[in-house]
């Protein structure tokens, strides 16, 4: 009797574990956001939010408010579409909010790299030093360097206009991925290919190998990110990730010439911190994609829209011309390509707010932090929520700024001058009256701020100067619409057509 009383009380406690697990019991609490679980216990709304995230949570806000709580996948999610709040998030000490948590499980499920206390010091150490100021300048002259071995180096071949047809979106990805690549992770040294011409031809050769097998891992990456793969494309992206672990070891990296600074000084602060040498391996892999995974996608985008709006390339390449005048040099025919430096993308309003108004219109990350004890939180409107314990808070700027009506007139249209005054200043936007610090969030807040912004932002703007300056571009079917987004990549920094568009080039003079 004793002993179906011990087993009937541990059934019934495992039940009620499980259901526990599932979300069966949890309730919203006074002063809680609005609580939506679905219908599927512990999956909630994971299938919905995966079809499509945007329109979900623009259907949640509808029905909920600014502020609301929903369960996916297991985990409860409060979602602060308030633009007003996210400075506060932002700030929050990671006593509270903490955006580490779910930034270890992705890098792990995704790069197989288990960060240590280090790492995050490492890296913000090592990408101040390098990434801004006079580093960046550095990194500027060789990511032009980059430039002129893949984009420039045949340019003064002859004196030949003949139009090159490509498809617009790998043009872009690939000569901006490779660009950086060989910036960050060096070059062939010349004495082991023979000379500097062969070393350069094996900087091309060996940059767009790495490019087409980085491809196939960036377009499993949602899937891989979520654990959603299935089994066939799981064993592929984990041969994928074997290929980069080894083509990018530090020990092949420091056979390189010209590392910079900034994959050297991590290694190095990696190894003084005792983290073996095969998980800096890994560690460079997630180096290469947090850096080069979104620049050329938003290159291309930038281009599209330029092409697509002729008042706007006129306007920028008018003032990409300008700034060449005034640095004494010129683009001709038969002549070695011009020099850009940093004080020259620092001349260019009309480019940055291009630049600005495309990761606007299609750069949507998700910013989420774990709630580590409960947390208060007061909306713009005065009401105060609190914030539980174990719980995820998020922040999707996308949709709570950067295509807010209230915030950016017309927001689904691309407007070149949008963040730029006529007299070159930075433009203020208000909602309700009221500044707000936060209009366009492409790089993250606060202390999860993407710390190469700066560099990318640099590799971004010297790729389109370089092509507006030096070629004649135009779209092969100027009446093609811009092509709609793969809304499977919400969340992940800039998102990617459904389909390419064709386009064509040839040197201006």
């Amino acid at each position: 009797m004793v002993l179906w009383v011990i087993l009937l009380c541990t059934l019934v406690s495992s039940l009620l574990g499980g259901l526990y697990v599932l979300g069966v019991f949890r309730r919203q609490r006074p002063n809680e956001p609005p609580l939506d679980k679905g219908t599927i216990p512990w999956l909630g709304y994971l299938l919905e939010f995966r079809k499509d995230s945007s329109e979900f949570l623009k259907r949640m806000q509808r029905k909920h408010g600014d502020v609301f709580t929903v369960l996916i996948g297991g985990y409860y999610f409060t979602f602060v579409m308030d633009p007003f709040c996210f400075g506060t998030i932002a700030k929050e000490s990671r006593s509270k909010l903490d955006f580490r948590t779910s930034a270890i499980q992705l890098v792990v499920r995704v790069f197989g790299y288990k960060p240590t206390e280090a790492t995050h010091s490492v890296v913000h150490a090592s990408s101040t030093k390098h990434l801004m100021g006079d580093g960046l300048t550095v990194l500027t002259q060789a990511t032009m360097e980059s430039f002129r071995k893949l984009l420039l180096f045949n340019l003064s071949s002859g004196d030949k206009r003949v139009w090159q047809e490509e498809n617009l979106f790998h043009y872009c990805y690939n000569i901006v991925f490779r660009a950086g690549y060989l910036a960050l992770y060096g070059t062939e040294p010349p004495r082991g290919a023979g000379n500097k011409e062969k070393a350069e031809e094996q900087d091309r050769l060996h940059s767009n190998q790495l490019f087409q097998e980085f491809r196939k891992y960036d377009r499993l990456f949602p899937h891989l990110a979520f654990a959603m793969l299935p089994p066939k494309e799981k064993r592929e992206a984990e041969r994928l990730k074997r290929h980069f672990w080894n083509v990018l070891s530090v020990k092949k990296a420091w056979q390189k010439d010209n590392i910079s600074g900034w994959i050297g000084d991590q290694d190095q602060l990696l190894a003084e911190n005792c983290v073996p040498e095969y998980m800096r391996d890994r560690f460079m892999f997630m180096l290469l994609w947090a850096s080069q995974g979104n620049t050329g996608p938003t290159a291309f985008w930038l281009l599209l829209y330029l092409l697509k709006h002729p008042e706007a390339l006129r306007a920028v390449r008018d003032e990409v011309d300008e700034v060449l005048r005034e640095s004494r040099q010129e683009v001709k025919a038969a002549s070695p390509p011009v020099t850009i430096t940093r004080d020259m993308l620092n001349q260019t309003p009309l480019l940055d707010s291009a630049l600005e108004e495309t990761l606007r219109l299609v750069a949507a990350p998700m910013l989420v932090r774990a709630v580590l004890e409960d947390t208060s939180l007061r909306t713009s409107s005065g009401t105060e929520f609190t914030l539980r314990r174990g719980d995820r808070v998020a922040l999707f700027p996308h949709i709570s700024v950067q295509m807010n009506p209230e915030i950016h007139e017309e927001p689904h249209k691309f407007k070149y001058d949008r963040f730029v005054n006529p007299d070159g200043t930075k433009k203020d936007f208000y909602r309700n009256g009221k500044k707000l610090k936060f209009v366009s969030m492409p790089w993250g807040a606060g202390v999860s701020i993407c710390p190469g912004r700066f560099f990318a932002a640099a590799e971004m703007k010297l790729f389109v100067f370089l092509m507006l300056s030096h070629f004649d571009l135009e779209l092969v079917n100027e009446e093609e619409e811009i092509p709609a987004i793969d809304i499977s990549r919400w969340g992940f920094g800039t998102m990617q057509p459904v389909h390419d568009v064709r386009f064509r080039y040839r040197p201006r003079f």
